[in-house]
């Protein structure tokens, strides 16, 4: 980083600090006519309850926005929970003034020294009238805030078209707001606006990926786990619940399924088809997992399988193991490189967990050459002719821990 865009990043950093309040702007949601106002209550609930530890903060709302006055609380807190709102877009620290011509002026020279530009930086003031009884017009202020703004700070140079810094200034009636900043939020859609699925969460990279991926495009997730005690060990299963809490940093609150899968999985081994052991297991697992999302109310069932990636994630062994259920198969990181994959993971907080080296069910019993072509004939033949199948999977199903 240079030593310009150090200071920038700094001083901007002290402009949450002394942030009088949090401006939120919604996300595409609100290109969507008739949903708007439902998808605008849920995110405003989400922050509600994120805000519960903050007693001093007072919420209003208005078209496409959440205002968030701090009255006292911390605002670079509450700036890092509210960016990670689904449905949030942006987030911009704001200082508040009069709407009075001096105290505006003021304010902006306050907010300018808070921010310390460095020398050399492009600088533009953009005014919005939205009180129209406000003398002055928005281009009028512009010139009104900018000239004693430049008299106090020679190095900054005016650049209308490409300014690095921009002060925005919004006159309404009664207060007026300062800003230059916007934080990008996560975005997407408002949690649980799109439904319910279940997430196959297992202990590796990917599945808690596809959980968040999910959860931004507005689905509520349960997860469901597979564990194979003795052969798996208790940390595994820990580090499959910790998981399920950095997700529910983002959902407020997850359910998590705890399936022993043990019973099942050692059914497929003494049948002389190794190679299709990850085949089978995997769609005993989908089997069980479309009961629980029966008895919970989802419609969809999310992976995180990634095409190619391993035997399983061939298109034709997804072929034949989505065909063990008749729910939607979302699989959100299809296409997705690892390399980006890994990096999205990095960003939500889950990677550090998922690289802890503790195995999962899917890593036990794996065949030196799993099948990449399964014939879906032959699966058939042997679920139909196992001893007592169904009746595994409604056992594992009944001791399901939740």
């Amino acid at each position: 980083m240079s030593m310009m865009n150090k200071e920038s990043a700094e001083g901007r950093a002290h402009s949450i600090e002394y942030a009088d309040m949090l401006l939120l702007r919604f996300g595409e949601f609100t290109l969507k006519g008739k949903n708007r106002t439902r998808f605008e209550k849920t995110v405003l609930r989400h922050v509600k309850e994120l805000i519960k530890p903050y007693p001093n903060v007072v919420l209003s709302k208005e078209f496409g926005r959440i205002y968030v006055e701090l009255n006292g609380e911390s605002a670079i807190e509450l700036v890092q929970a509210l960016k990670n709102v689904f449905g949030i877009a942006s987030v911009s620290p704001v200082k508040v003034s009069k709407s009075e011509l001096e105290d505006i002026v003021a304010v902006s020279r306050q907010f300018l020294e808070i921010i310390a530009p460095a020398p050399g930086t492009r600088f533009k003031v953009n005014a919005r009238r939205v009180w129209k009884e406000f003398p002055y017009g928005s281009i009028e202020m512009n010139k009104l805030i900018a000239t004693p703004l430049l008299q106090g700070y020679p190095g900054l140079t005016v650049d209308v078209k490409s300014p690095e810094l921009e002060l925005r200034v919004e006159i309404r009636q009664g207060h007026t707001y300062i800003f230059c900043e916007n934080i990008a939020g996560v975005g997407g859609f408002p949690l649980g606006t799109n439904g319910k699925a279940m997430l196959l969460l297992s202990g590796g990279i990917d599945s808690p990926v596809a959980g968040w991926s999910s959860m931004r495009r507005g689905l509520e997730v349960e997860c469901v786990h597979f564990y194979s005690y003795p052969y798996t060990s208790e940390l595994a299963r820990q580090k499959v619940v910790d998981l399920a809490r950095v997700l529910s940093r983002y959902a407020g609150v997850i359910k998590l399924h705890l399936v022993p899968f043990t019973e099942v999985q050692t059914s497929f081994t003494g049948i002389g088809q190794d190679n299709l052991i990850i085949t089978l297991m995997r769609r005993a697992m989908l089997r069980i997992t479309t009961q629980l999302a029966e008895r919970e109310g989802a419609l969809a069932i999310v992976t995180g399988d990634s095409l190619g990636q391993v035997a399983s994630q061939t298109l034709p062994s997804m072929n034949v193991i989505g065909r063990a259920t008749t729910l939607p198969l979302l699989r959100p990181l299809v296409m997705m490189d690892k390399s980006d994959i890994v990096d999205l993971s990095k960003n939500i907080g889950t990677y550090d967990l998922s690289i802890l080296p503790y195995e999962d069910c899917c890593t036990l019993f794996v065949p030196k050459s799993p099948t990449t072509n399964p014939n879906l004939r032959i699966v058939d033949k042997i679920e139909a002719t196992l001893p007592g199948y169904s009746e595994l999977l409604e056992a594992a199903i009944e001791a399901t821990e939740t």
